[in-house]
């Protein structure tokens, strides 16, 4: 995938001035790192909010993983060259001295590090405002009269944080029981030869409970058929989509990836997905911004790749390696027509939509 670096580079002279193309350094199967940190340095409002609060540490900061996130980015940022590879060395001592899982040179998941990632950004985020406020350690502070003070919204939760409602309507009575959740990405089922579009649709369908499935509806206070449905309250100014390519298969008792076509469009819309509390949601036109693939026949082994649109054109980041590509190429990631193809491996795994003036 990609063309010549020669040509990679005329391109790059017309791109922003200051807009630095940088690979990443592999350390032993950190792919799945490097490709989700690339999609993340893109994303113009986390790397504006990481380049601002690395410049506000002090130098004698206590070093944890997102001060030498911002340490990565502020490398790439102001390197003279517009085009390099930058060793993200320190970053991936500090995952792996953080958490276990991340510790061995066996295959990981680059959504599982994506979350531990930005929910671990938002804890060193939310202790260094409690320790702002005098609060010191952990758990939720006492407000005025004693009552706990609302959580900590971050930064990280601005960009990347939506409202989820869980609405169940009791069959019997017609009460509807509400419950709010948030989510930082959301994890999509797919189905062969389908769409993004179809994906959203489906995860926000009606579900019946029933049988052994039954809701217990607090009042008619006993179980009771009901009817369900998942709807987006909020939506953030990032919106991340991850897609369930990995599934357990209980007839031959092991994880498959589902090699699926499902098609993802450069930009998109969630009509049929959200609630009334938010009109203007379904409205919300996102452009996609970045695409982490995952490259492989399976789980457990394989590779992880980012193709990126910065100034308008898309390249393609394969750690120490970055060339320009055409949309096609893009494109060609959607998946195979046959359950389990063979023919391509490059699927798209994580999308990471923008909104139009975020």
């Amino acid at each position: 995938m990609g063309n010549s670096s020669s040509k990679l580079e005329k391109a790059l002279a017309e791109a922003p001035e200051d807009e630095r193309y940088y690979g990443l350094e592999n350390f032993g199967n950190t792919c799945y790192c490097n490709s989700v940190l690339q999609a993340l340095y893109f994303c113009k409002p986390f790397r504006e909010r990481v380049l601002r609060y690395g410049a506000s540490l002090p130098s004698n900061v206590e070093e944890n993983l997102l001060n030498c996130l911002a340490d990565l980015f502020m490398q790439i940022n102001s390197s003279k060259k517009k085009t390099g590879v930058i060793s993200p060395k320190k970053f991936v001592q500090r995952l792996r001295r953080d958490n276990e899982l991340f510790r061995g040179h066996m295959h990981q998941d680059a959504h599982e590090f994506l979350n531990y990632l930005l929910n671990q950004s938002c804890e060193l985020l939310e202790q260094e405002a409690k320790n702002a406020q005098g609060g010191g350690g952990g758990g939720q502070q006492a407000g005025a009269g004693g009552q706990p003070q609302r959580p900590i919204t971050t930064w990280v939760h601005e960009i990347f944080q939506g409202k989820l409602v869980n609405e169940t309507r009791c069959l019997h009575c017609e009460t509807v029981t509400c419950r709010e959740e948030v989510f930082m990405d959301l994890s999509l089922e797919i189905d062969n030869n389908t769409s993004l579009t179809s994906c959203l649709r489906n995860f926000s369908s009606m579900e019946m409970l029933d049988r052994d499935d039954k809701f217990f509806c607090d009042h008619c206070c006993c179980l009771q058929e009901a009817k369900k449905r998942m709807l987006l309250r909020s939506v953030p100014p990032c919106l991340i989509l991850h897609l369930k390519r990995f599934k357990y298969v209980e007839a031959q008792g092991r994880l498959r990836k589902l090699m699926y076509r499902v098609v993802f469009p450069m930009e998109l819309k969630l009509p049929n997905t959200t609630t009334d509390d938010d009109p203007g949601a379904a409205d919300t036109l996102y452009t996609l911004s970045a695409v982490v693939v995952h490259v492989g026949s399976g789980p457990h082994h394989g590779h992880y790749v980012s193709l990126i649109k910065s100034g308008g054109q898309w390249l393609f980041f394969d750690d120490e390696n970055v060339e320009l590509i055409s949309e096609s190429q893009v494109q060609s990631t959607f998946g195979s027509t046959s359950e389990y193809g063979q023919n391509n491996m490059d699927h798209g795994y994580l999308l990471f939509y923008e909104r139009a003036g975020a």
